[in-house]
């Protein structure tokens, strides 16, 4: 597995969903920008920059930020922290 270095995060491409909680279909856009990822590892920082996402956490990313690269067939970006634009949260609702 991929170790990021400094404020580097290696993240796990999300596929869009198809379809609302409310059942609305979605149209497919590959070039709707920014897109959502899983953040599987995160560096250790800087020694004055504190990370600010957590593994597990489900981010967006600016699109044309992340280096891609597979390892075993699985598809990883790699990004700097600060090309990560919101942490997505389940209570986005209330």
């Amino acid at each position: 597995m991929l170790k990021p270095l400094h404020d580097n995060v290696v993240l796990k491409e999300k596929k869009p969903e198809k379809t609302t909680k409310s059942g609305i279909i979605l149209t497919s856009d590959d070039t709707q920008k920014p897109t959502t990822a899983e953040v599987i590892r995160v560096g250790s920082g800087t020694s004055d920059h504190k990370m600010s996402v957590n593994v597990g956490d489900i981010v967006v990313y600016k699109n044309y930020a992340p280096t891609d690269i597979e390892i075993d067939g699985q598809k990883f970006l790699i990004i700097k922290e600060s090309d990560i634009l919101a942490i997505m949260e389940d209570d986005i609702n209330e």
